[in-house]
């Protein structure tokens, strides 16, 4: 639906506060000030000018350029625009086809049709499970989205600390001898016991600074995914500071989850201070449990704005705690990619698993090594 065409069935300027307000769900930090403003902005262009309505809009409710792609998204669902905003997406008419009777030749002709059309979006899908997330534009971007839903994590297994009943194993001597008791002597069944297996906590450290920002909201939504499973899963984010971010990641709703993580955590796009932040969490949370025995996930490109000795020093710290140590780096999967920066150089040696995160499929892959450590 166009600008001029919402405005025909309900107000404009209840039209526009939608928007605005759907911005702000979205996480935008849209203010009642900047919603004044592009009321006004709005006004002074004239409601019949689609391509005036999305910049006026773009120049008052978005406060840095870290807004402008979730500013294209939502304009793009809230009027049924394109991207620029300069030209409303070509309408279409509804096609209408009849049934074809019995012993009708086209009907062969219209199977093969959908199957070619099924085959053509089951390609584009896995097309885009391989793509690069930082190239991928905002209607790719809602597409990826809703695969995240196909990803099932497992956390990995641990020895229990207390035997189980089972049906083999070891000789459970105490149960056997209670049971003979009970039954004034006589022999009877013997009870069998085995050490079980509990599931190991997984511990999900993810950079949200300048240079991770193309990955950020596909990281955040793999970190969702693992906290609305219900498993034992921790989630931080690492920029300028440490923020836990667990408990709102744990709603159902992804998009909801998103948004009140975007409220929690205050550097976006910031400054990096890996050592720093991995040095809190170990002073604050880890040696007090949290990382002993537990995996370990590091999402980061290894960008760091302190002396990489301190790094490698708090990983060293680290992997001392935890049971094992994944770092993902988004250039992993790229053609001709090194570890050289000074970062990764100091925290390769106290890494197990050094893998990919550019991609869906590269998400797969990790979920497959993070239930097998």
């Amino acid at each position: 639906m166009s600008v001029p065409e919402a405005a025909t069935l309900h107000a404009p300027d209840a039209v526009l506060l939608g928007f605005a307000r759907a911005l702000r769900a979205s996480g935008v930090a849209v203010t009642a000030d900047r919603e004044r403003t592009y009321l006004e902005a709005v006004a002074a262009v004239g409601l019949m000018d689609p391509s005036g309505v999305y910049w006026a809009g773009q120049a008052t409710l978005c406060s840095s350029p870290a807004d402008l792609e979730r500013y294209d998204q939502v304009y793009a669902a809230w009027f049924g625009l394109e991207r620029a905003g300069t030209r409303p997406r070509q309408e279409t008419s509804p096609t209408l086809t009849m049934a074809p009777l019995e012993g009708d030749q086209g009907s062969g002709e219209t199977q093969e049709q959908e199957e070619d059309a099924v085959h053509a979006q089951a390609s584009a899908t896995e097309v885009l499970r391989h793509r690069d997330i930082a190239t991928l534009g905002s209607a790719e971007r809602a597409r990826l989205a809703a695969l995240f839903a196909a990803l099932r994590p497992r956390a990995p297994r641990r020895r229990a600390h207390r035997p189980t009943p089972a049906a083999r194993g070891v000789v459970d001597a105490r149960r056997t001898l209670r049971d003979q008791l009970r039954r004034m002597g006589e022999p009877g069944p013997i009870a069998w016991r085995r050490r079980g297996t509990r599931p190991r906590r997984v511990v999900l450290l993810v950079d949200v600074s300048g240079s991770m920002s193309p990955y950020a909201d596909a990281l955040l939504r793999l970190s969702h995914t693992y906290a609305a499973t219900g498993l034992p899963v921790e989630v931080f984010t690492l920029g300028t500071r440490l923020t836990h971010v667990t408990r709102p990641l744990r709603q159902r709703d992804p998009e909801r989850a998103l948004v009140a993580c975007g409220n929690s955590v205050p550097d976006w796009s910031g400054g990096t201070r890996l050592a720093q932040g991995i040095k809190v969490f170990l002073d604050r949370w880890g040696r007090r449990g949290m990382a002993r025995g537990a995996v370990v996930v590091v999402f980061s490109d290894g960008w760091e704005r302190e002396a990489p000795e301190a790094l490698g020093e708090q990983m060293r710290r680290l992997r001392a705690l935890a049971h094992r140590v994944v770092w993902v780096n988004p250039h992993r999967g790229k053609t001709g990619y090194e570890p050289v920066q000074q970062g990764i150089v100091a925290a390769l040696p106290h890494i197990d698993d050094f893998v990919a995160g550019h991609s869906m499929a590269a998400f797969e892959e990790l979920v497959e090594v993070v239930a097998r450590a």
